[in-house]
């Protein structure tokens, strides 16, 4: 079938359907579950109004419950068996998880991302943010700074591999080492001190993301509690950290947690970079390694990624709520 019939007929069909849906559950509420007949005619109306928002609710509860959470107890079951699914083994793939000295040092790799990628792109974003506003090229500045995240990660992976170059006459990093004499290294294959190197391409990257939330949010802030500080005296720095951030603190941290989410997902950059090589195995990408060579195993780092972030983003959502309030 033609793309372009196929989705003219796609959106006809569910649009109808869900059309065909509320006027159907509302008939047979309305007449035949809680007809508005009668002495209980009353009562009757209350209890289908009661109900009705869950009918309406149920097709988006289904479809969750089908793709999200259904998954989530399939996966966990999963990861109880052997790769063939035939044998029950507990929680023998988890204990060989914590035995595993790469996967612990994969979980410290991790630990490193959560505590600098977050911390670093919400303070860079939120300077830019403060800063640009006081430019008259600000506008210009804010495009150029938010376009890496129109590249994808494996694009900016690639970008950063020739800044990253061993060659001096490619790599940034060497060329500065050779203008002093020194002798040029691999920086992805320094112990430790790599990691730092690939958390800065997602710091690059969210960055931007970062700066367009908080500049939002700068310009939100009354401008009455701005000049009643500059009226009692204060100075720049005092007004930034004692009266606008405060009154963005909320904003801050939802961007704060929502790149911390970010962070526990992404594998492309360490898979582009290294292939988690050199000491550089973060969670996902630990993952990754085990999909097509231990179904249990990789089904159970999964699981472990979801526990992880399951509070940092019920975190988020609590603050996301603040903010709209």
């Amino acid at each position: 079938m033609n793309p372009i019939i196929q989705g003219i007929v796609t959106i006809v069909v569910g649009v109808g359907g869900c059309v065909g849906y509320f006027y159907l559950a509302n008939t047979v509420l309305d007449r035949v579950i809680f007809p508005a007949r009668g002495k209980d005619a009353g009562r009757n109306i209350n209890r289908a109004n009661a109900v009705r928002p869950w009918l309406f609710l149920f097709p988006a509860m289904f479809a969750l419950g089908l793709y999200l959470v259904y998954p989530v107890f399939g996966s966990f079951v999963r990861s109880l068996y052997n790769r063939a699914g035939d044998e029950f083994i507990g929680l023998g793939n988890y204990a060989s998880l914590f035995a595993d000295e790469t996967f612990r040092s994969a979980f410290f790799n991790n630990f490193l991302w959560v505590l600098v990628v977050p911390a670093m792109a919400t303070f860079l974003g939120l300077l830019v943010a403060q800063l640009t506003d006081r430019l008259k090229w600000g506008n210009v500045a804010k495009s150029l700074i938010f376009m890496p995240m129109a590249i994808s990660f494996v694009g900016a992976s690639l970008i950063w591999k020739f800044v990253y170059a061993n060659d001096p006459d490619i790599g940034i990093i060497n060329a500065v080492r050779d203008a002093f004499g020194l002798n040029p290294l691999d920086p992805l294959q320094v112990p430790f001190w790599n990691n730092f190197f690939l958390m800065v391409i997602l710091i690059w990257i969210q960055t931007g993301f970062a700066m367009v939330i908080l500049s939002a949010a700068l310009r939100g802030i009354p401008e009455e509690t701005v000049e009643a500080a500059i009226i009692d005296g204060a100075n720049p720095f005092q007004i930034f950290f004692k009266i606008k951030v405060p009154q963005i603190m909320g904003t801050i941290v939802v961007v704060w947690t929502t790149i911390t989410i970010l962070v526990l997902k992404v594998f492309d950059i360490v898979y582009t970079m290294t292939g988690g090589n050199f000491d550089t195995e973060i969670l996902p990408s630990y993952m990754m390694d085990f999909m097509f060579r231990d179904d249990g195993r990789a089904t159970a780092v999964a699981f472990v990624i979801m526990i992880v972030v399951l509070p940092v983003m019920i975190w988020n959502i609590r603050q996301a709520r603040k903010e709209m309030r």
